[in-house]
């Protein structure tokens, strides 16, 4: 049976765990302990409780298992980086590293960093943490699996048909730069906004919100051209950008995004990891960010109040 080790107990971490442990060996790892016996509520509404390996880090270094045939990082961006540091000197150097994480931070420096394989992951599945014990699956999406050196594309399909098999629907692709990307064009129109109004995705389609994440979005689709950064789905221009955006609000409409559960639990949010490679883009560019500018420096001054 395959074995996954997932370094980060949050929203997707968990997700995966409850996905993949009937079809793997699953051994969710995390800095604290956390209950054994774990419940996901399906978008259906529908209530699992199952028990998974759930240890902490110290346990893991202190009783190591065999080697894992992936080791998935889904912590957040900026704890990425510490996370395989925590395991690197139990893994072999040749295992096989899954990134997980929003924005553009993290999965340039790791795969420099990694001497292996270093997959790249970018999904639409929507999910929040409900407690210690529980994940709420808000939303189905699909996930995108590739690397970016273009070098392991057997790799990336031997895992998109795991997570397919487990029901979370993946595609292995050859332009995961890209597609990475443009999840961070529907981060940055999403994540902000939700977290500094504290409303749900969907909400975002009212009249109180929609056009401040068409103006999102504006600036995004102008840093985007400027990157050479293909627009979605095969279409031009802002309208595609625009389609995108609002077809995955649609969809994630009852999720709680990542950075308004940071926002709730007084954490850092992954603005930097967000927001910041779009603006230094744009500045770098000449494209105006603006409105990118003044969602960063909120979300600063909602920060600075923890």
């Amino acid at each position: 049976m395959t074995s996954h080790w997932i370094l980060g107990p949050g929203a997707i971490g968990r997700l995966l765990a409850h996905s993949l442990s009937p079809l793997a060996d699953i051994t969710l790892v995390g800095r604290r302990t956390l209950p054994t016996l774990q419940t996901i509520t399906t978008p259906e509404g529908e209530a699992r409780s199952q028990h998974l390996n759930v240890i902490t880090t110290s346990q893991l270094i202190a009783n190591t298992p065999a080697p894992p045939a992936f080791v998935h990082i889904t912590t957040k961006a900026m704890a990425a980086e510490a996370a395989l540091e925590s395991v690197a000197g139990v893994i072999p150097a040749t295992t096989p590293l899954v990134l997980w994480q929003n924005g553009f931070l993290a999965q340039p420096r790791l795969t420099e960093r990694w001497p292996e394989p270093v997959l790249c992951a970018t999904t639409t599945e929507g999910a929040y943490l409900t407690g210690d014990d529980g994940v709420f699956h808000a939303g189905r999406g699909h996930t995108f699996v590739g690397d970016l050196t273009n070098r392991h594309g057997a790799l990336a399909q031997r895992l998109a048909h795991q997570l397919s098999r487990a029901g979370l629907a993946a595609t292995a692709v050859d332009d995961i730069h890209s597609r990475l990307w443009q999840k961070l064009a529907v981060n940055a129109a999403i994540n902000p906004l939700v977290a500094l109004n504290g409303i749900r995705n969907g909400e975002l389609c009212g009249a109180a919100y929609a056009g401040r994440v068409e103006a999102v979005v504006e600036e995004v689709a102008a840093i985007m051209r400027a990157e050479g950064i293909q627009a979605p789905n095969g279409g031009s221009g802002l309208d595609a950008w625009l389609a995108l955006v609002w077809d995955v609000i649609e969809k994630t409409a009852n999720n709680k995004a990542s950075m308004l559960q940071d926002v709730e639990g007084k954490r850092l949010t992954e603005r930097g990891a967000i927001l910041g490679p779009l603006i230094e883009s744009g500045e770098r560019r000449g494209v105006g960010c603006e409105v990118l500018l003044g969602l960063d420096g909120e979300l600063a001054v909602l920060e600075a109040g923890f």
